[in-house]
């Protein structure tokens, strides 16, 4: 049997979590001298009145390698597939390799660098867990990714630049900073890392929509199978808005609506929206 894991940056819902029995390692979040495991004890909401009062950005890390060899059964016969988030954000791959080593499982354990992040993972996740529900092998599922990995689009576009200029995960971002303008970039995920690509005005009514209808000859060409809506606490309306849009394309079997984690929220902020798919 091969299971499919993935690390909570991939902001799958629980419903699809429960949908394709993937199993959830989940990354920390640390307020001051407290920690907390993302998905777990924490929400968006917590971190940002911390963040704000303290007026920095809550510090992320990865699971430890004794936490990851915790969801290994040495004894068993299983083959694991495990997605990180992009190996440049994070430790996460690479404590993960070291606890396949250090259990001797290197033969049936297959760590993916997703070179991504949020829904950009889950992409590659839920596809992973279909072609093993399919009968695919742990090696096969790692090299079908391999197909498809640069082929994912992940985007979104902030309200706010404070939580990415505070994280400093963004190469580039100083270079947008300016609130009086009012400005909303793009960030896109581009070989593992973010850079921002084009910069919006206006309401968030506006910003968003316009993001996601210069998308649109993209998203008419994408894998049909689905699409996501990954947004940290956006207003129902504009969410809404999004979808309909969506659906009027006559392009997707599905449309995925979830919503970021702790660990994303604290890099993004509240108020981002990103549509994320893979291209054909």
């Amino acid at each position: 049997m091969v299971k499919i894991l993935a690390d909570s940056t991939c902001d799958l819902s629980p419903s699809l979590i429960s949908r394709y029995d993937i199993g959830i390692i989940p990354l920390y979040v640390h307020l001051g001298d407290k920690e907390y495991k993302d998905g777990v004890d924490i929400q968006p909401s917590d971190l940002y009145k911390w963040s704000d009062e303290h007026n920095e950005t809550p510090r992320t890390s990865a699971p430890g390698i004794e936490d990851l060899e915790s969801y290994l059964d040495k004894d068993g016969t299983d083959e694991y597939v495990i997605f990180t988030i992009s190996s440049s954000m994070s430790s996460c791959y690479n404590n993960c390799v070291l606890a396949a080593q250090d259990l001797e499982m290197t033969d049936r354990v297959y760590v993916i660098d997703s070179e991504n992040l949020s829904t950009g993972i889950g992409l590659q996740v839920i596809r992973a867990a279909e072609l093993a529900a399919g009968g695919m092998t742990g090696a096969e599922i790692a090299a079908e990714n391999g197909k498809i990995r640069k082929k994912v689009r992940a985007s979104f576009v902030v309200d706010t630049l404070t939580y990415l200029h505070r994280g400093g995960r963004c190469s580039g971002v100083s270079a947008f900073l300016g609130s009086a303008l009012r400005l909303h970039p793009r960030i896109a995920v581009v070989d593992g890392a973010m850079y921002p690509e084009k910069k919006y005005r206006g309401k968030s009514a506006r910003f968003i929509m316009d993001y996601v209808t210069d998308m649109e000859e993209d998203l008419k060409a994408a894998v049909s199978d689905r699409v996501f809506i990954t947004h940290s606490g956006c207003d129902r309306k504009i969410v809404d808005a999004v979808r309909e849009y969506l659906e009027s394309l006559g392009r997707f079997d599905e449309i995925l609506e979830t919503t970021a984690g702790a660990v994303i929220s604290s890099h993004c902020g509240p108020g981002t929206l990103g549509v994320l798919f893979i291209a054909q």
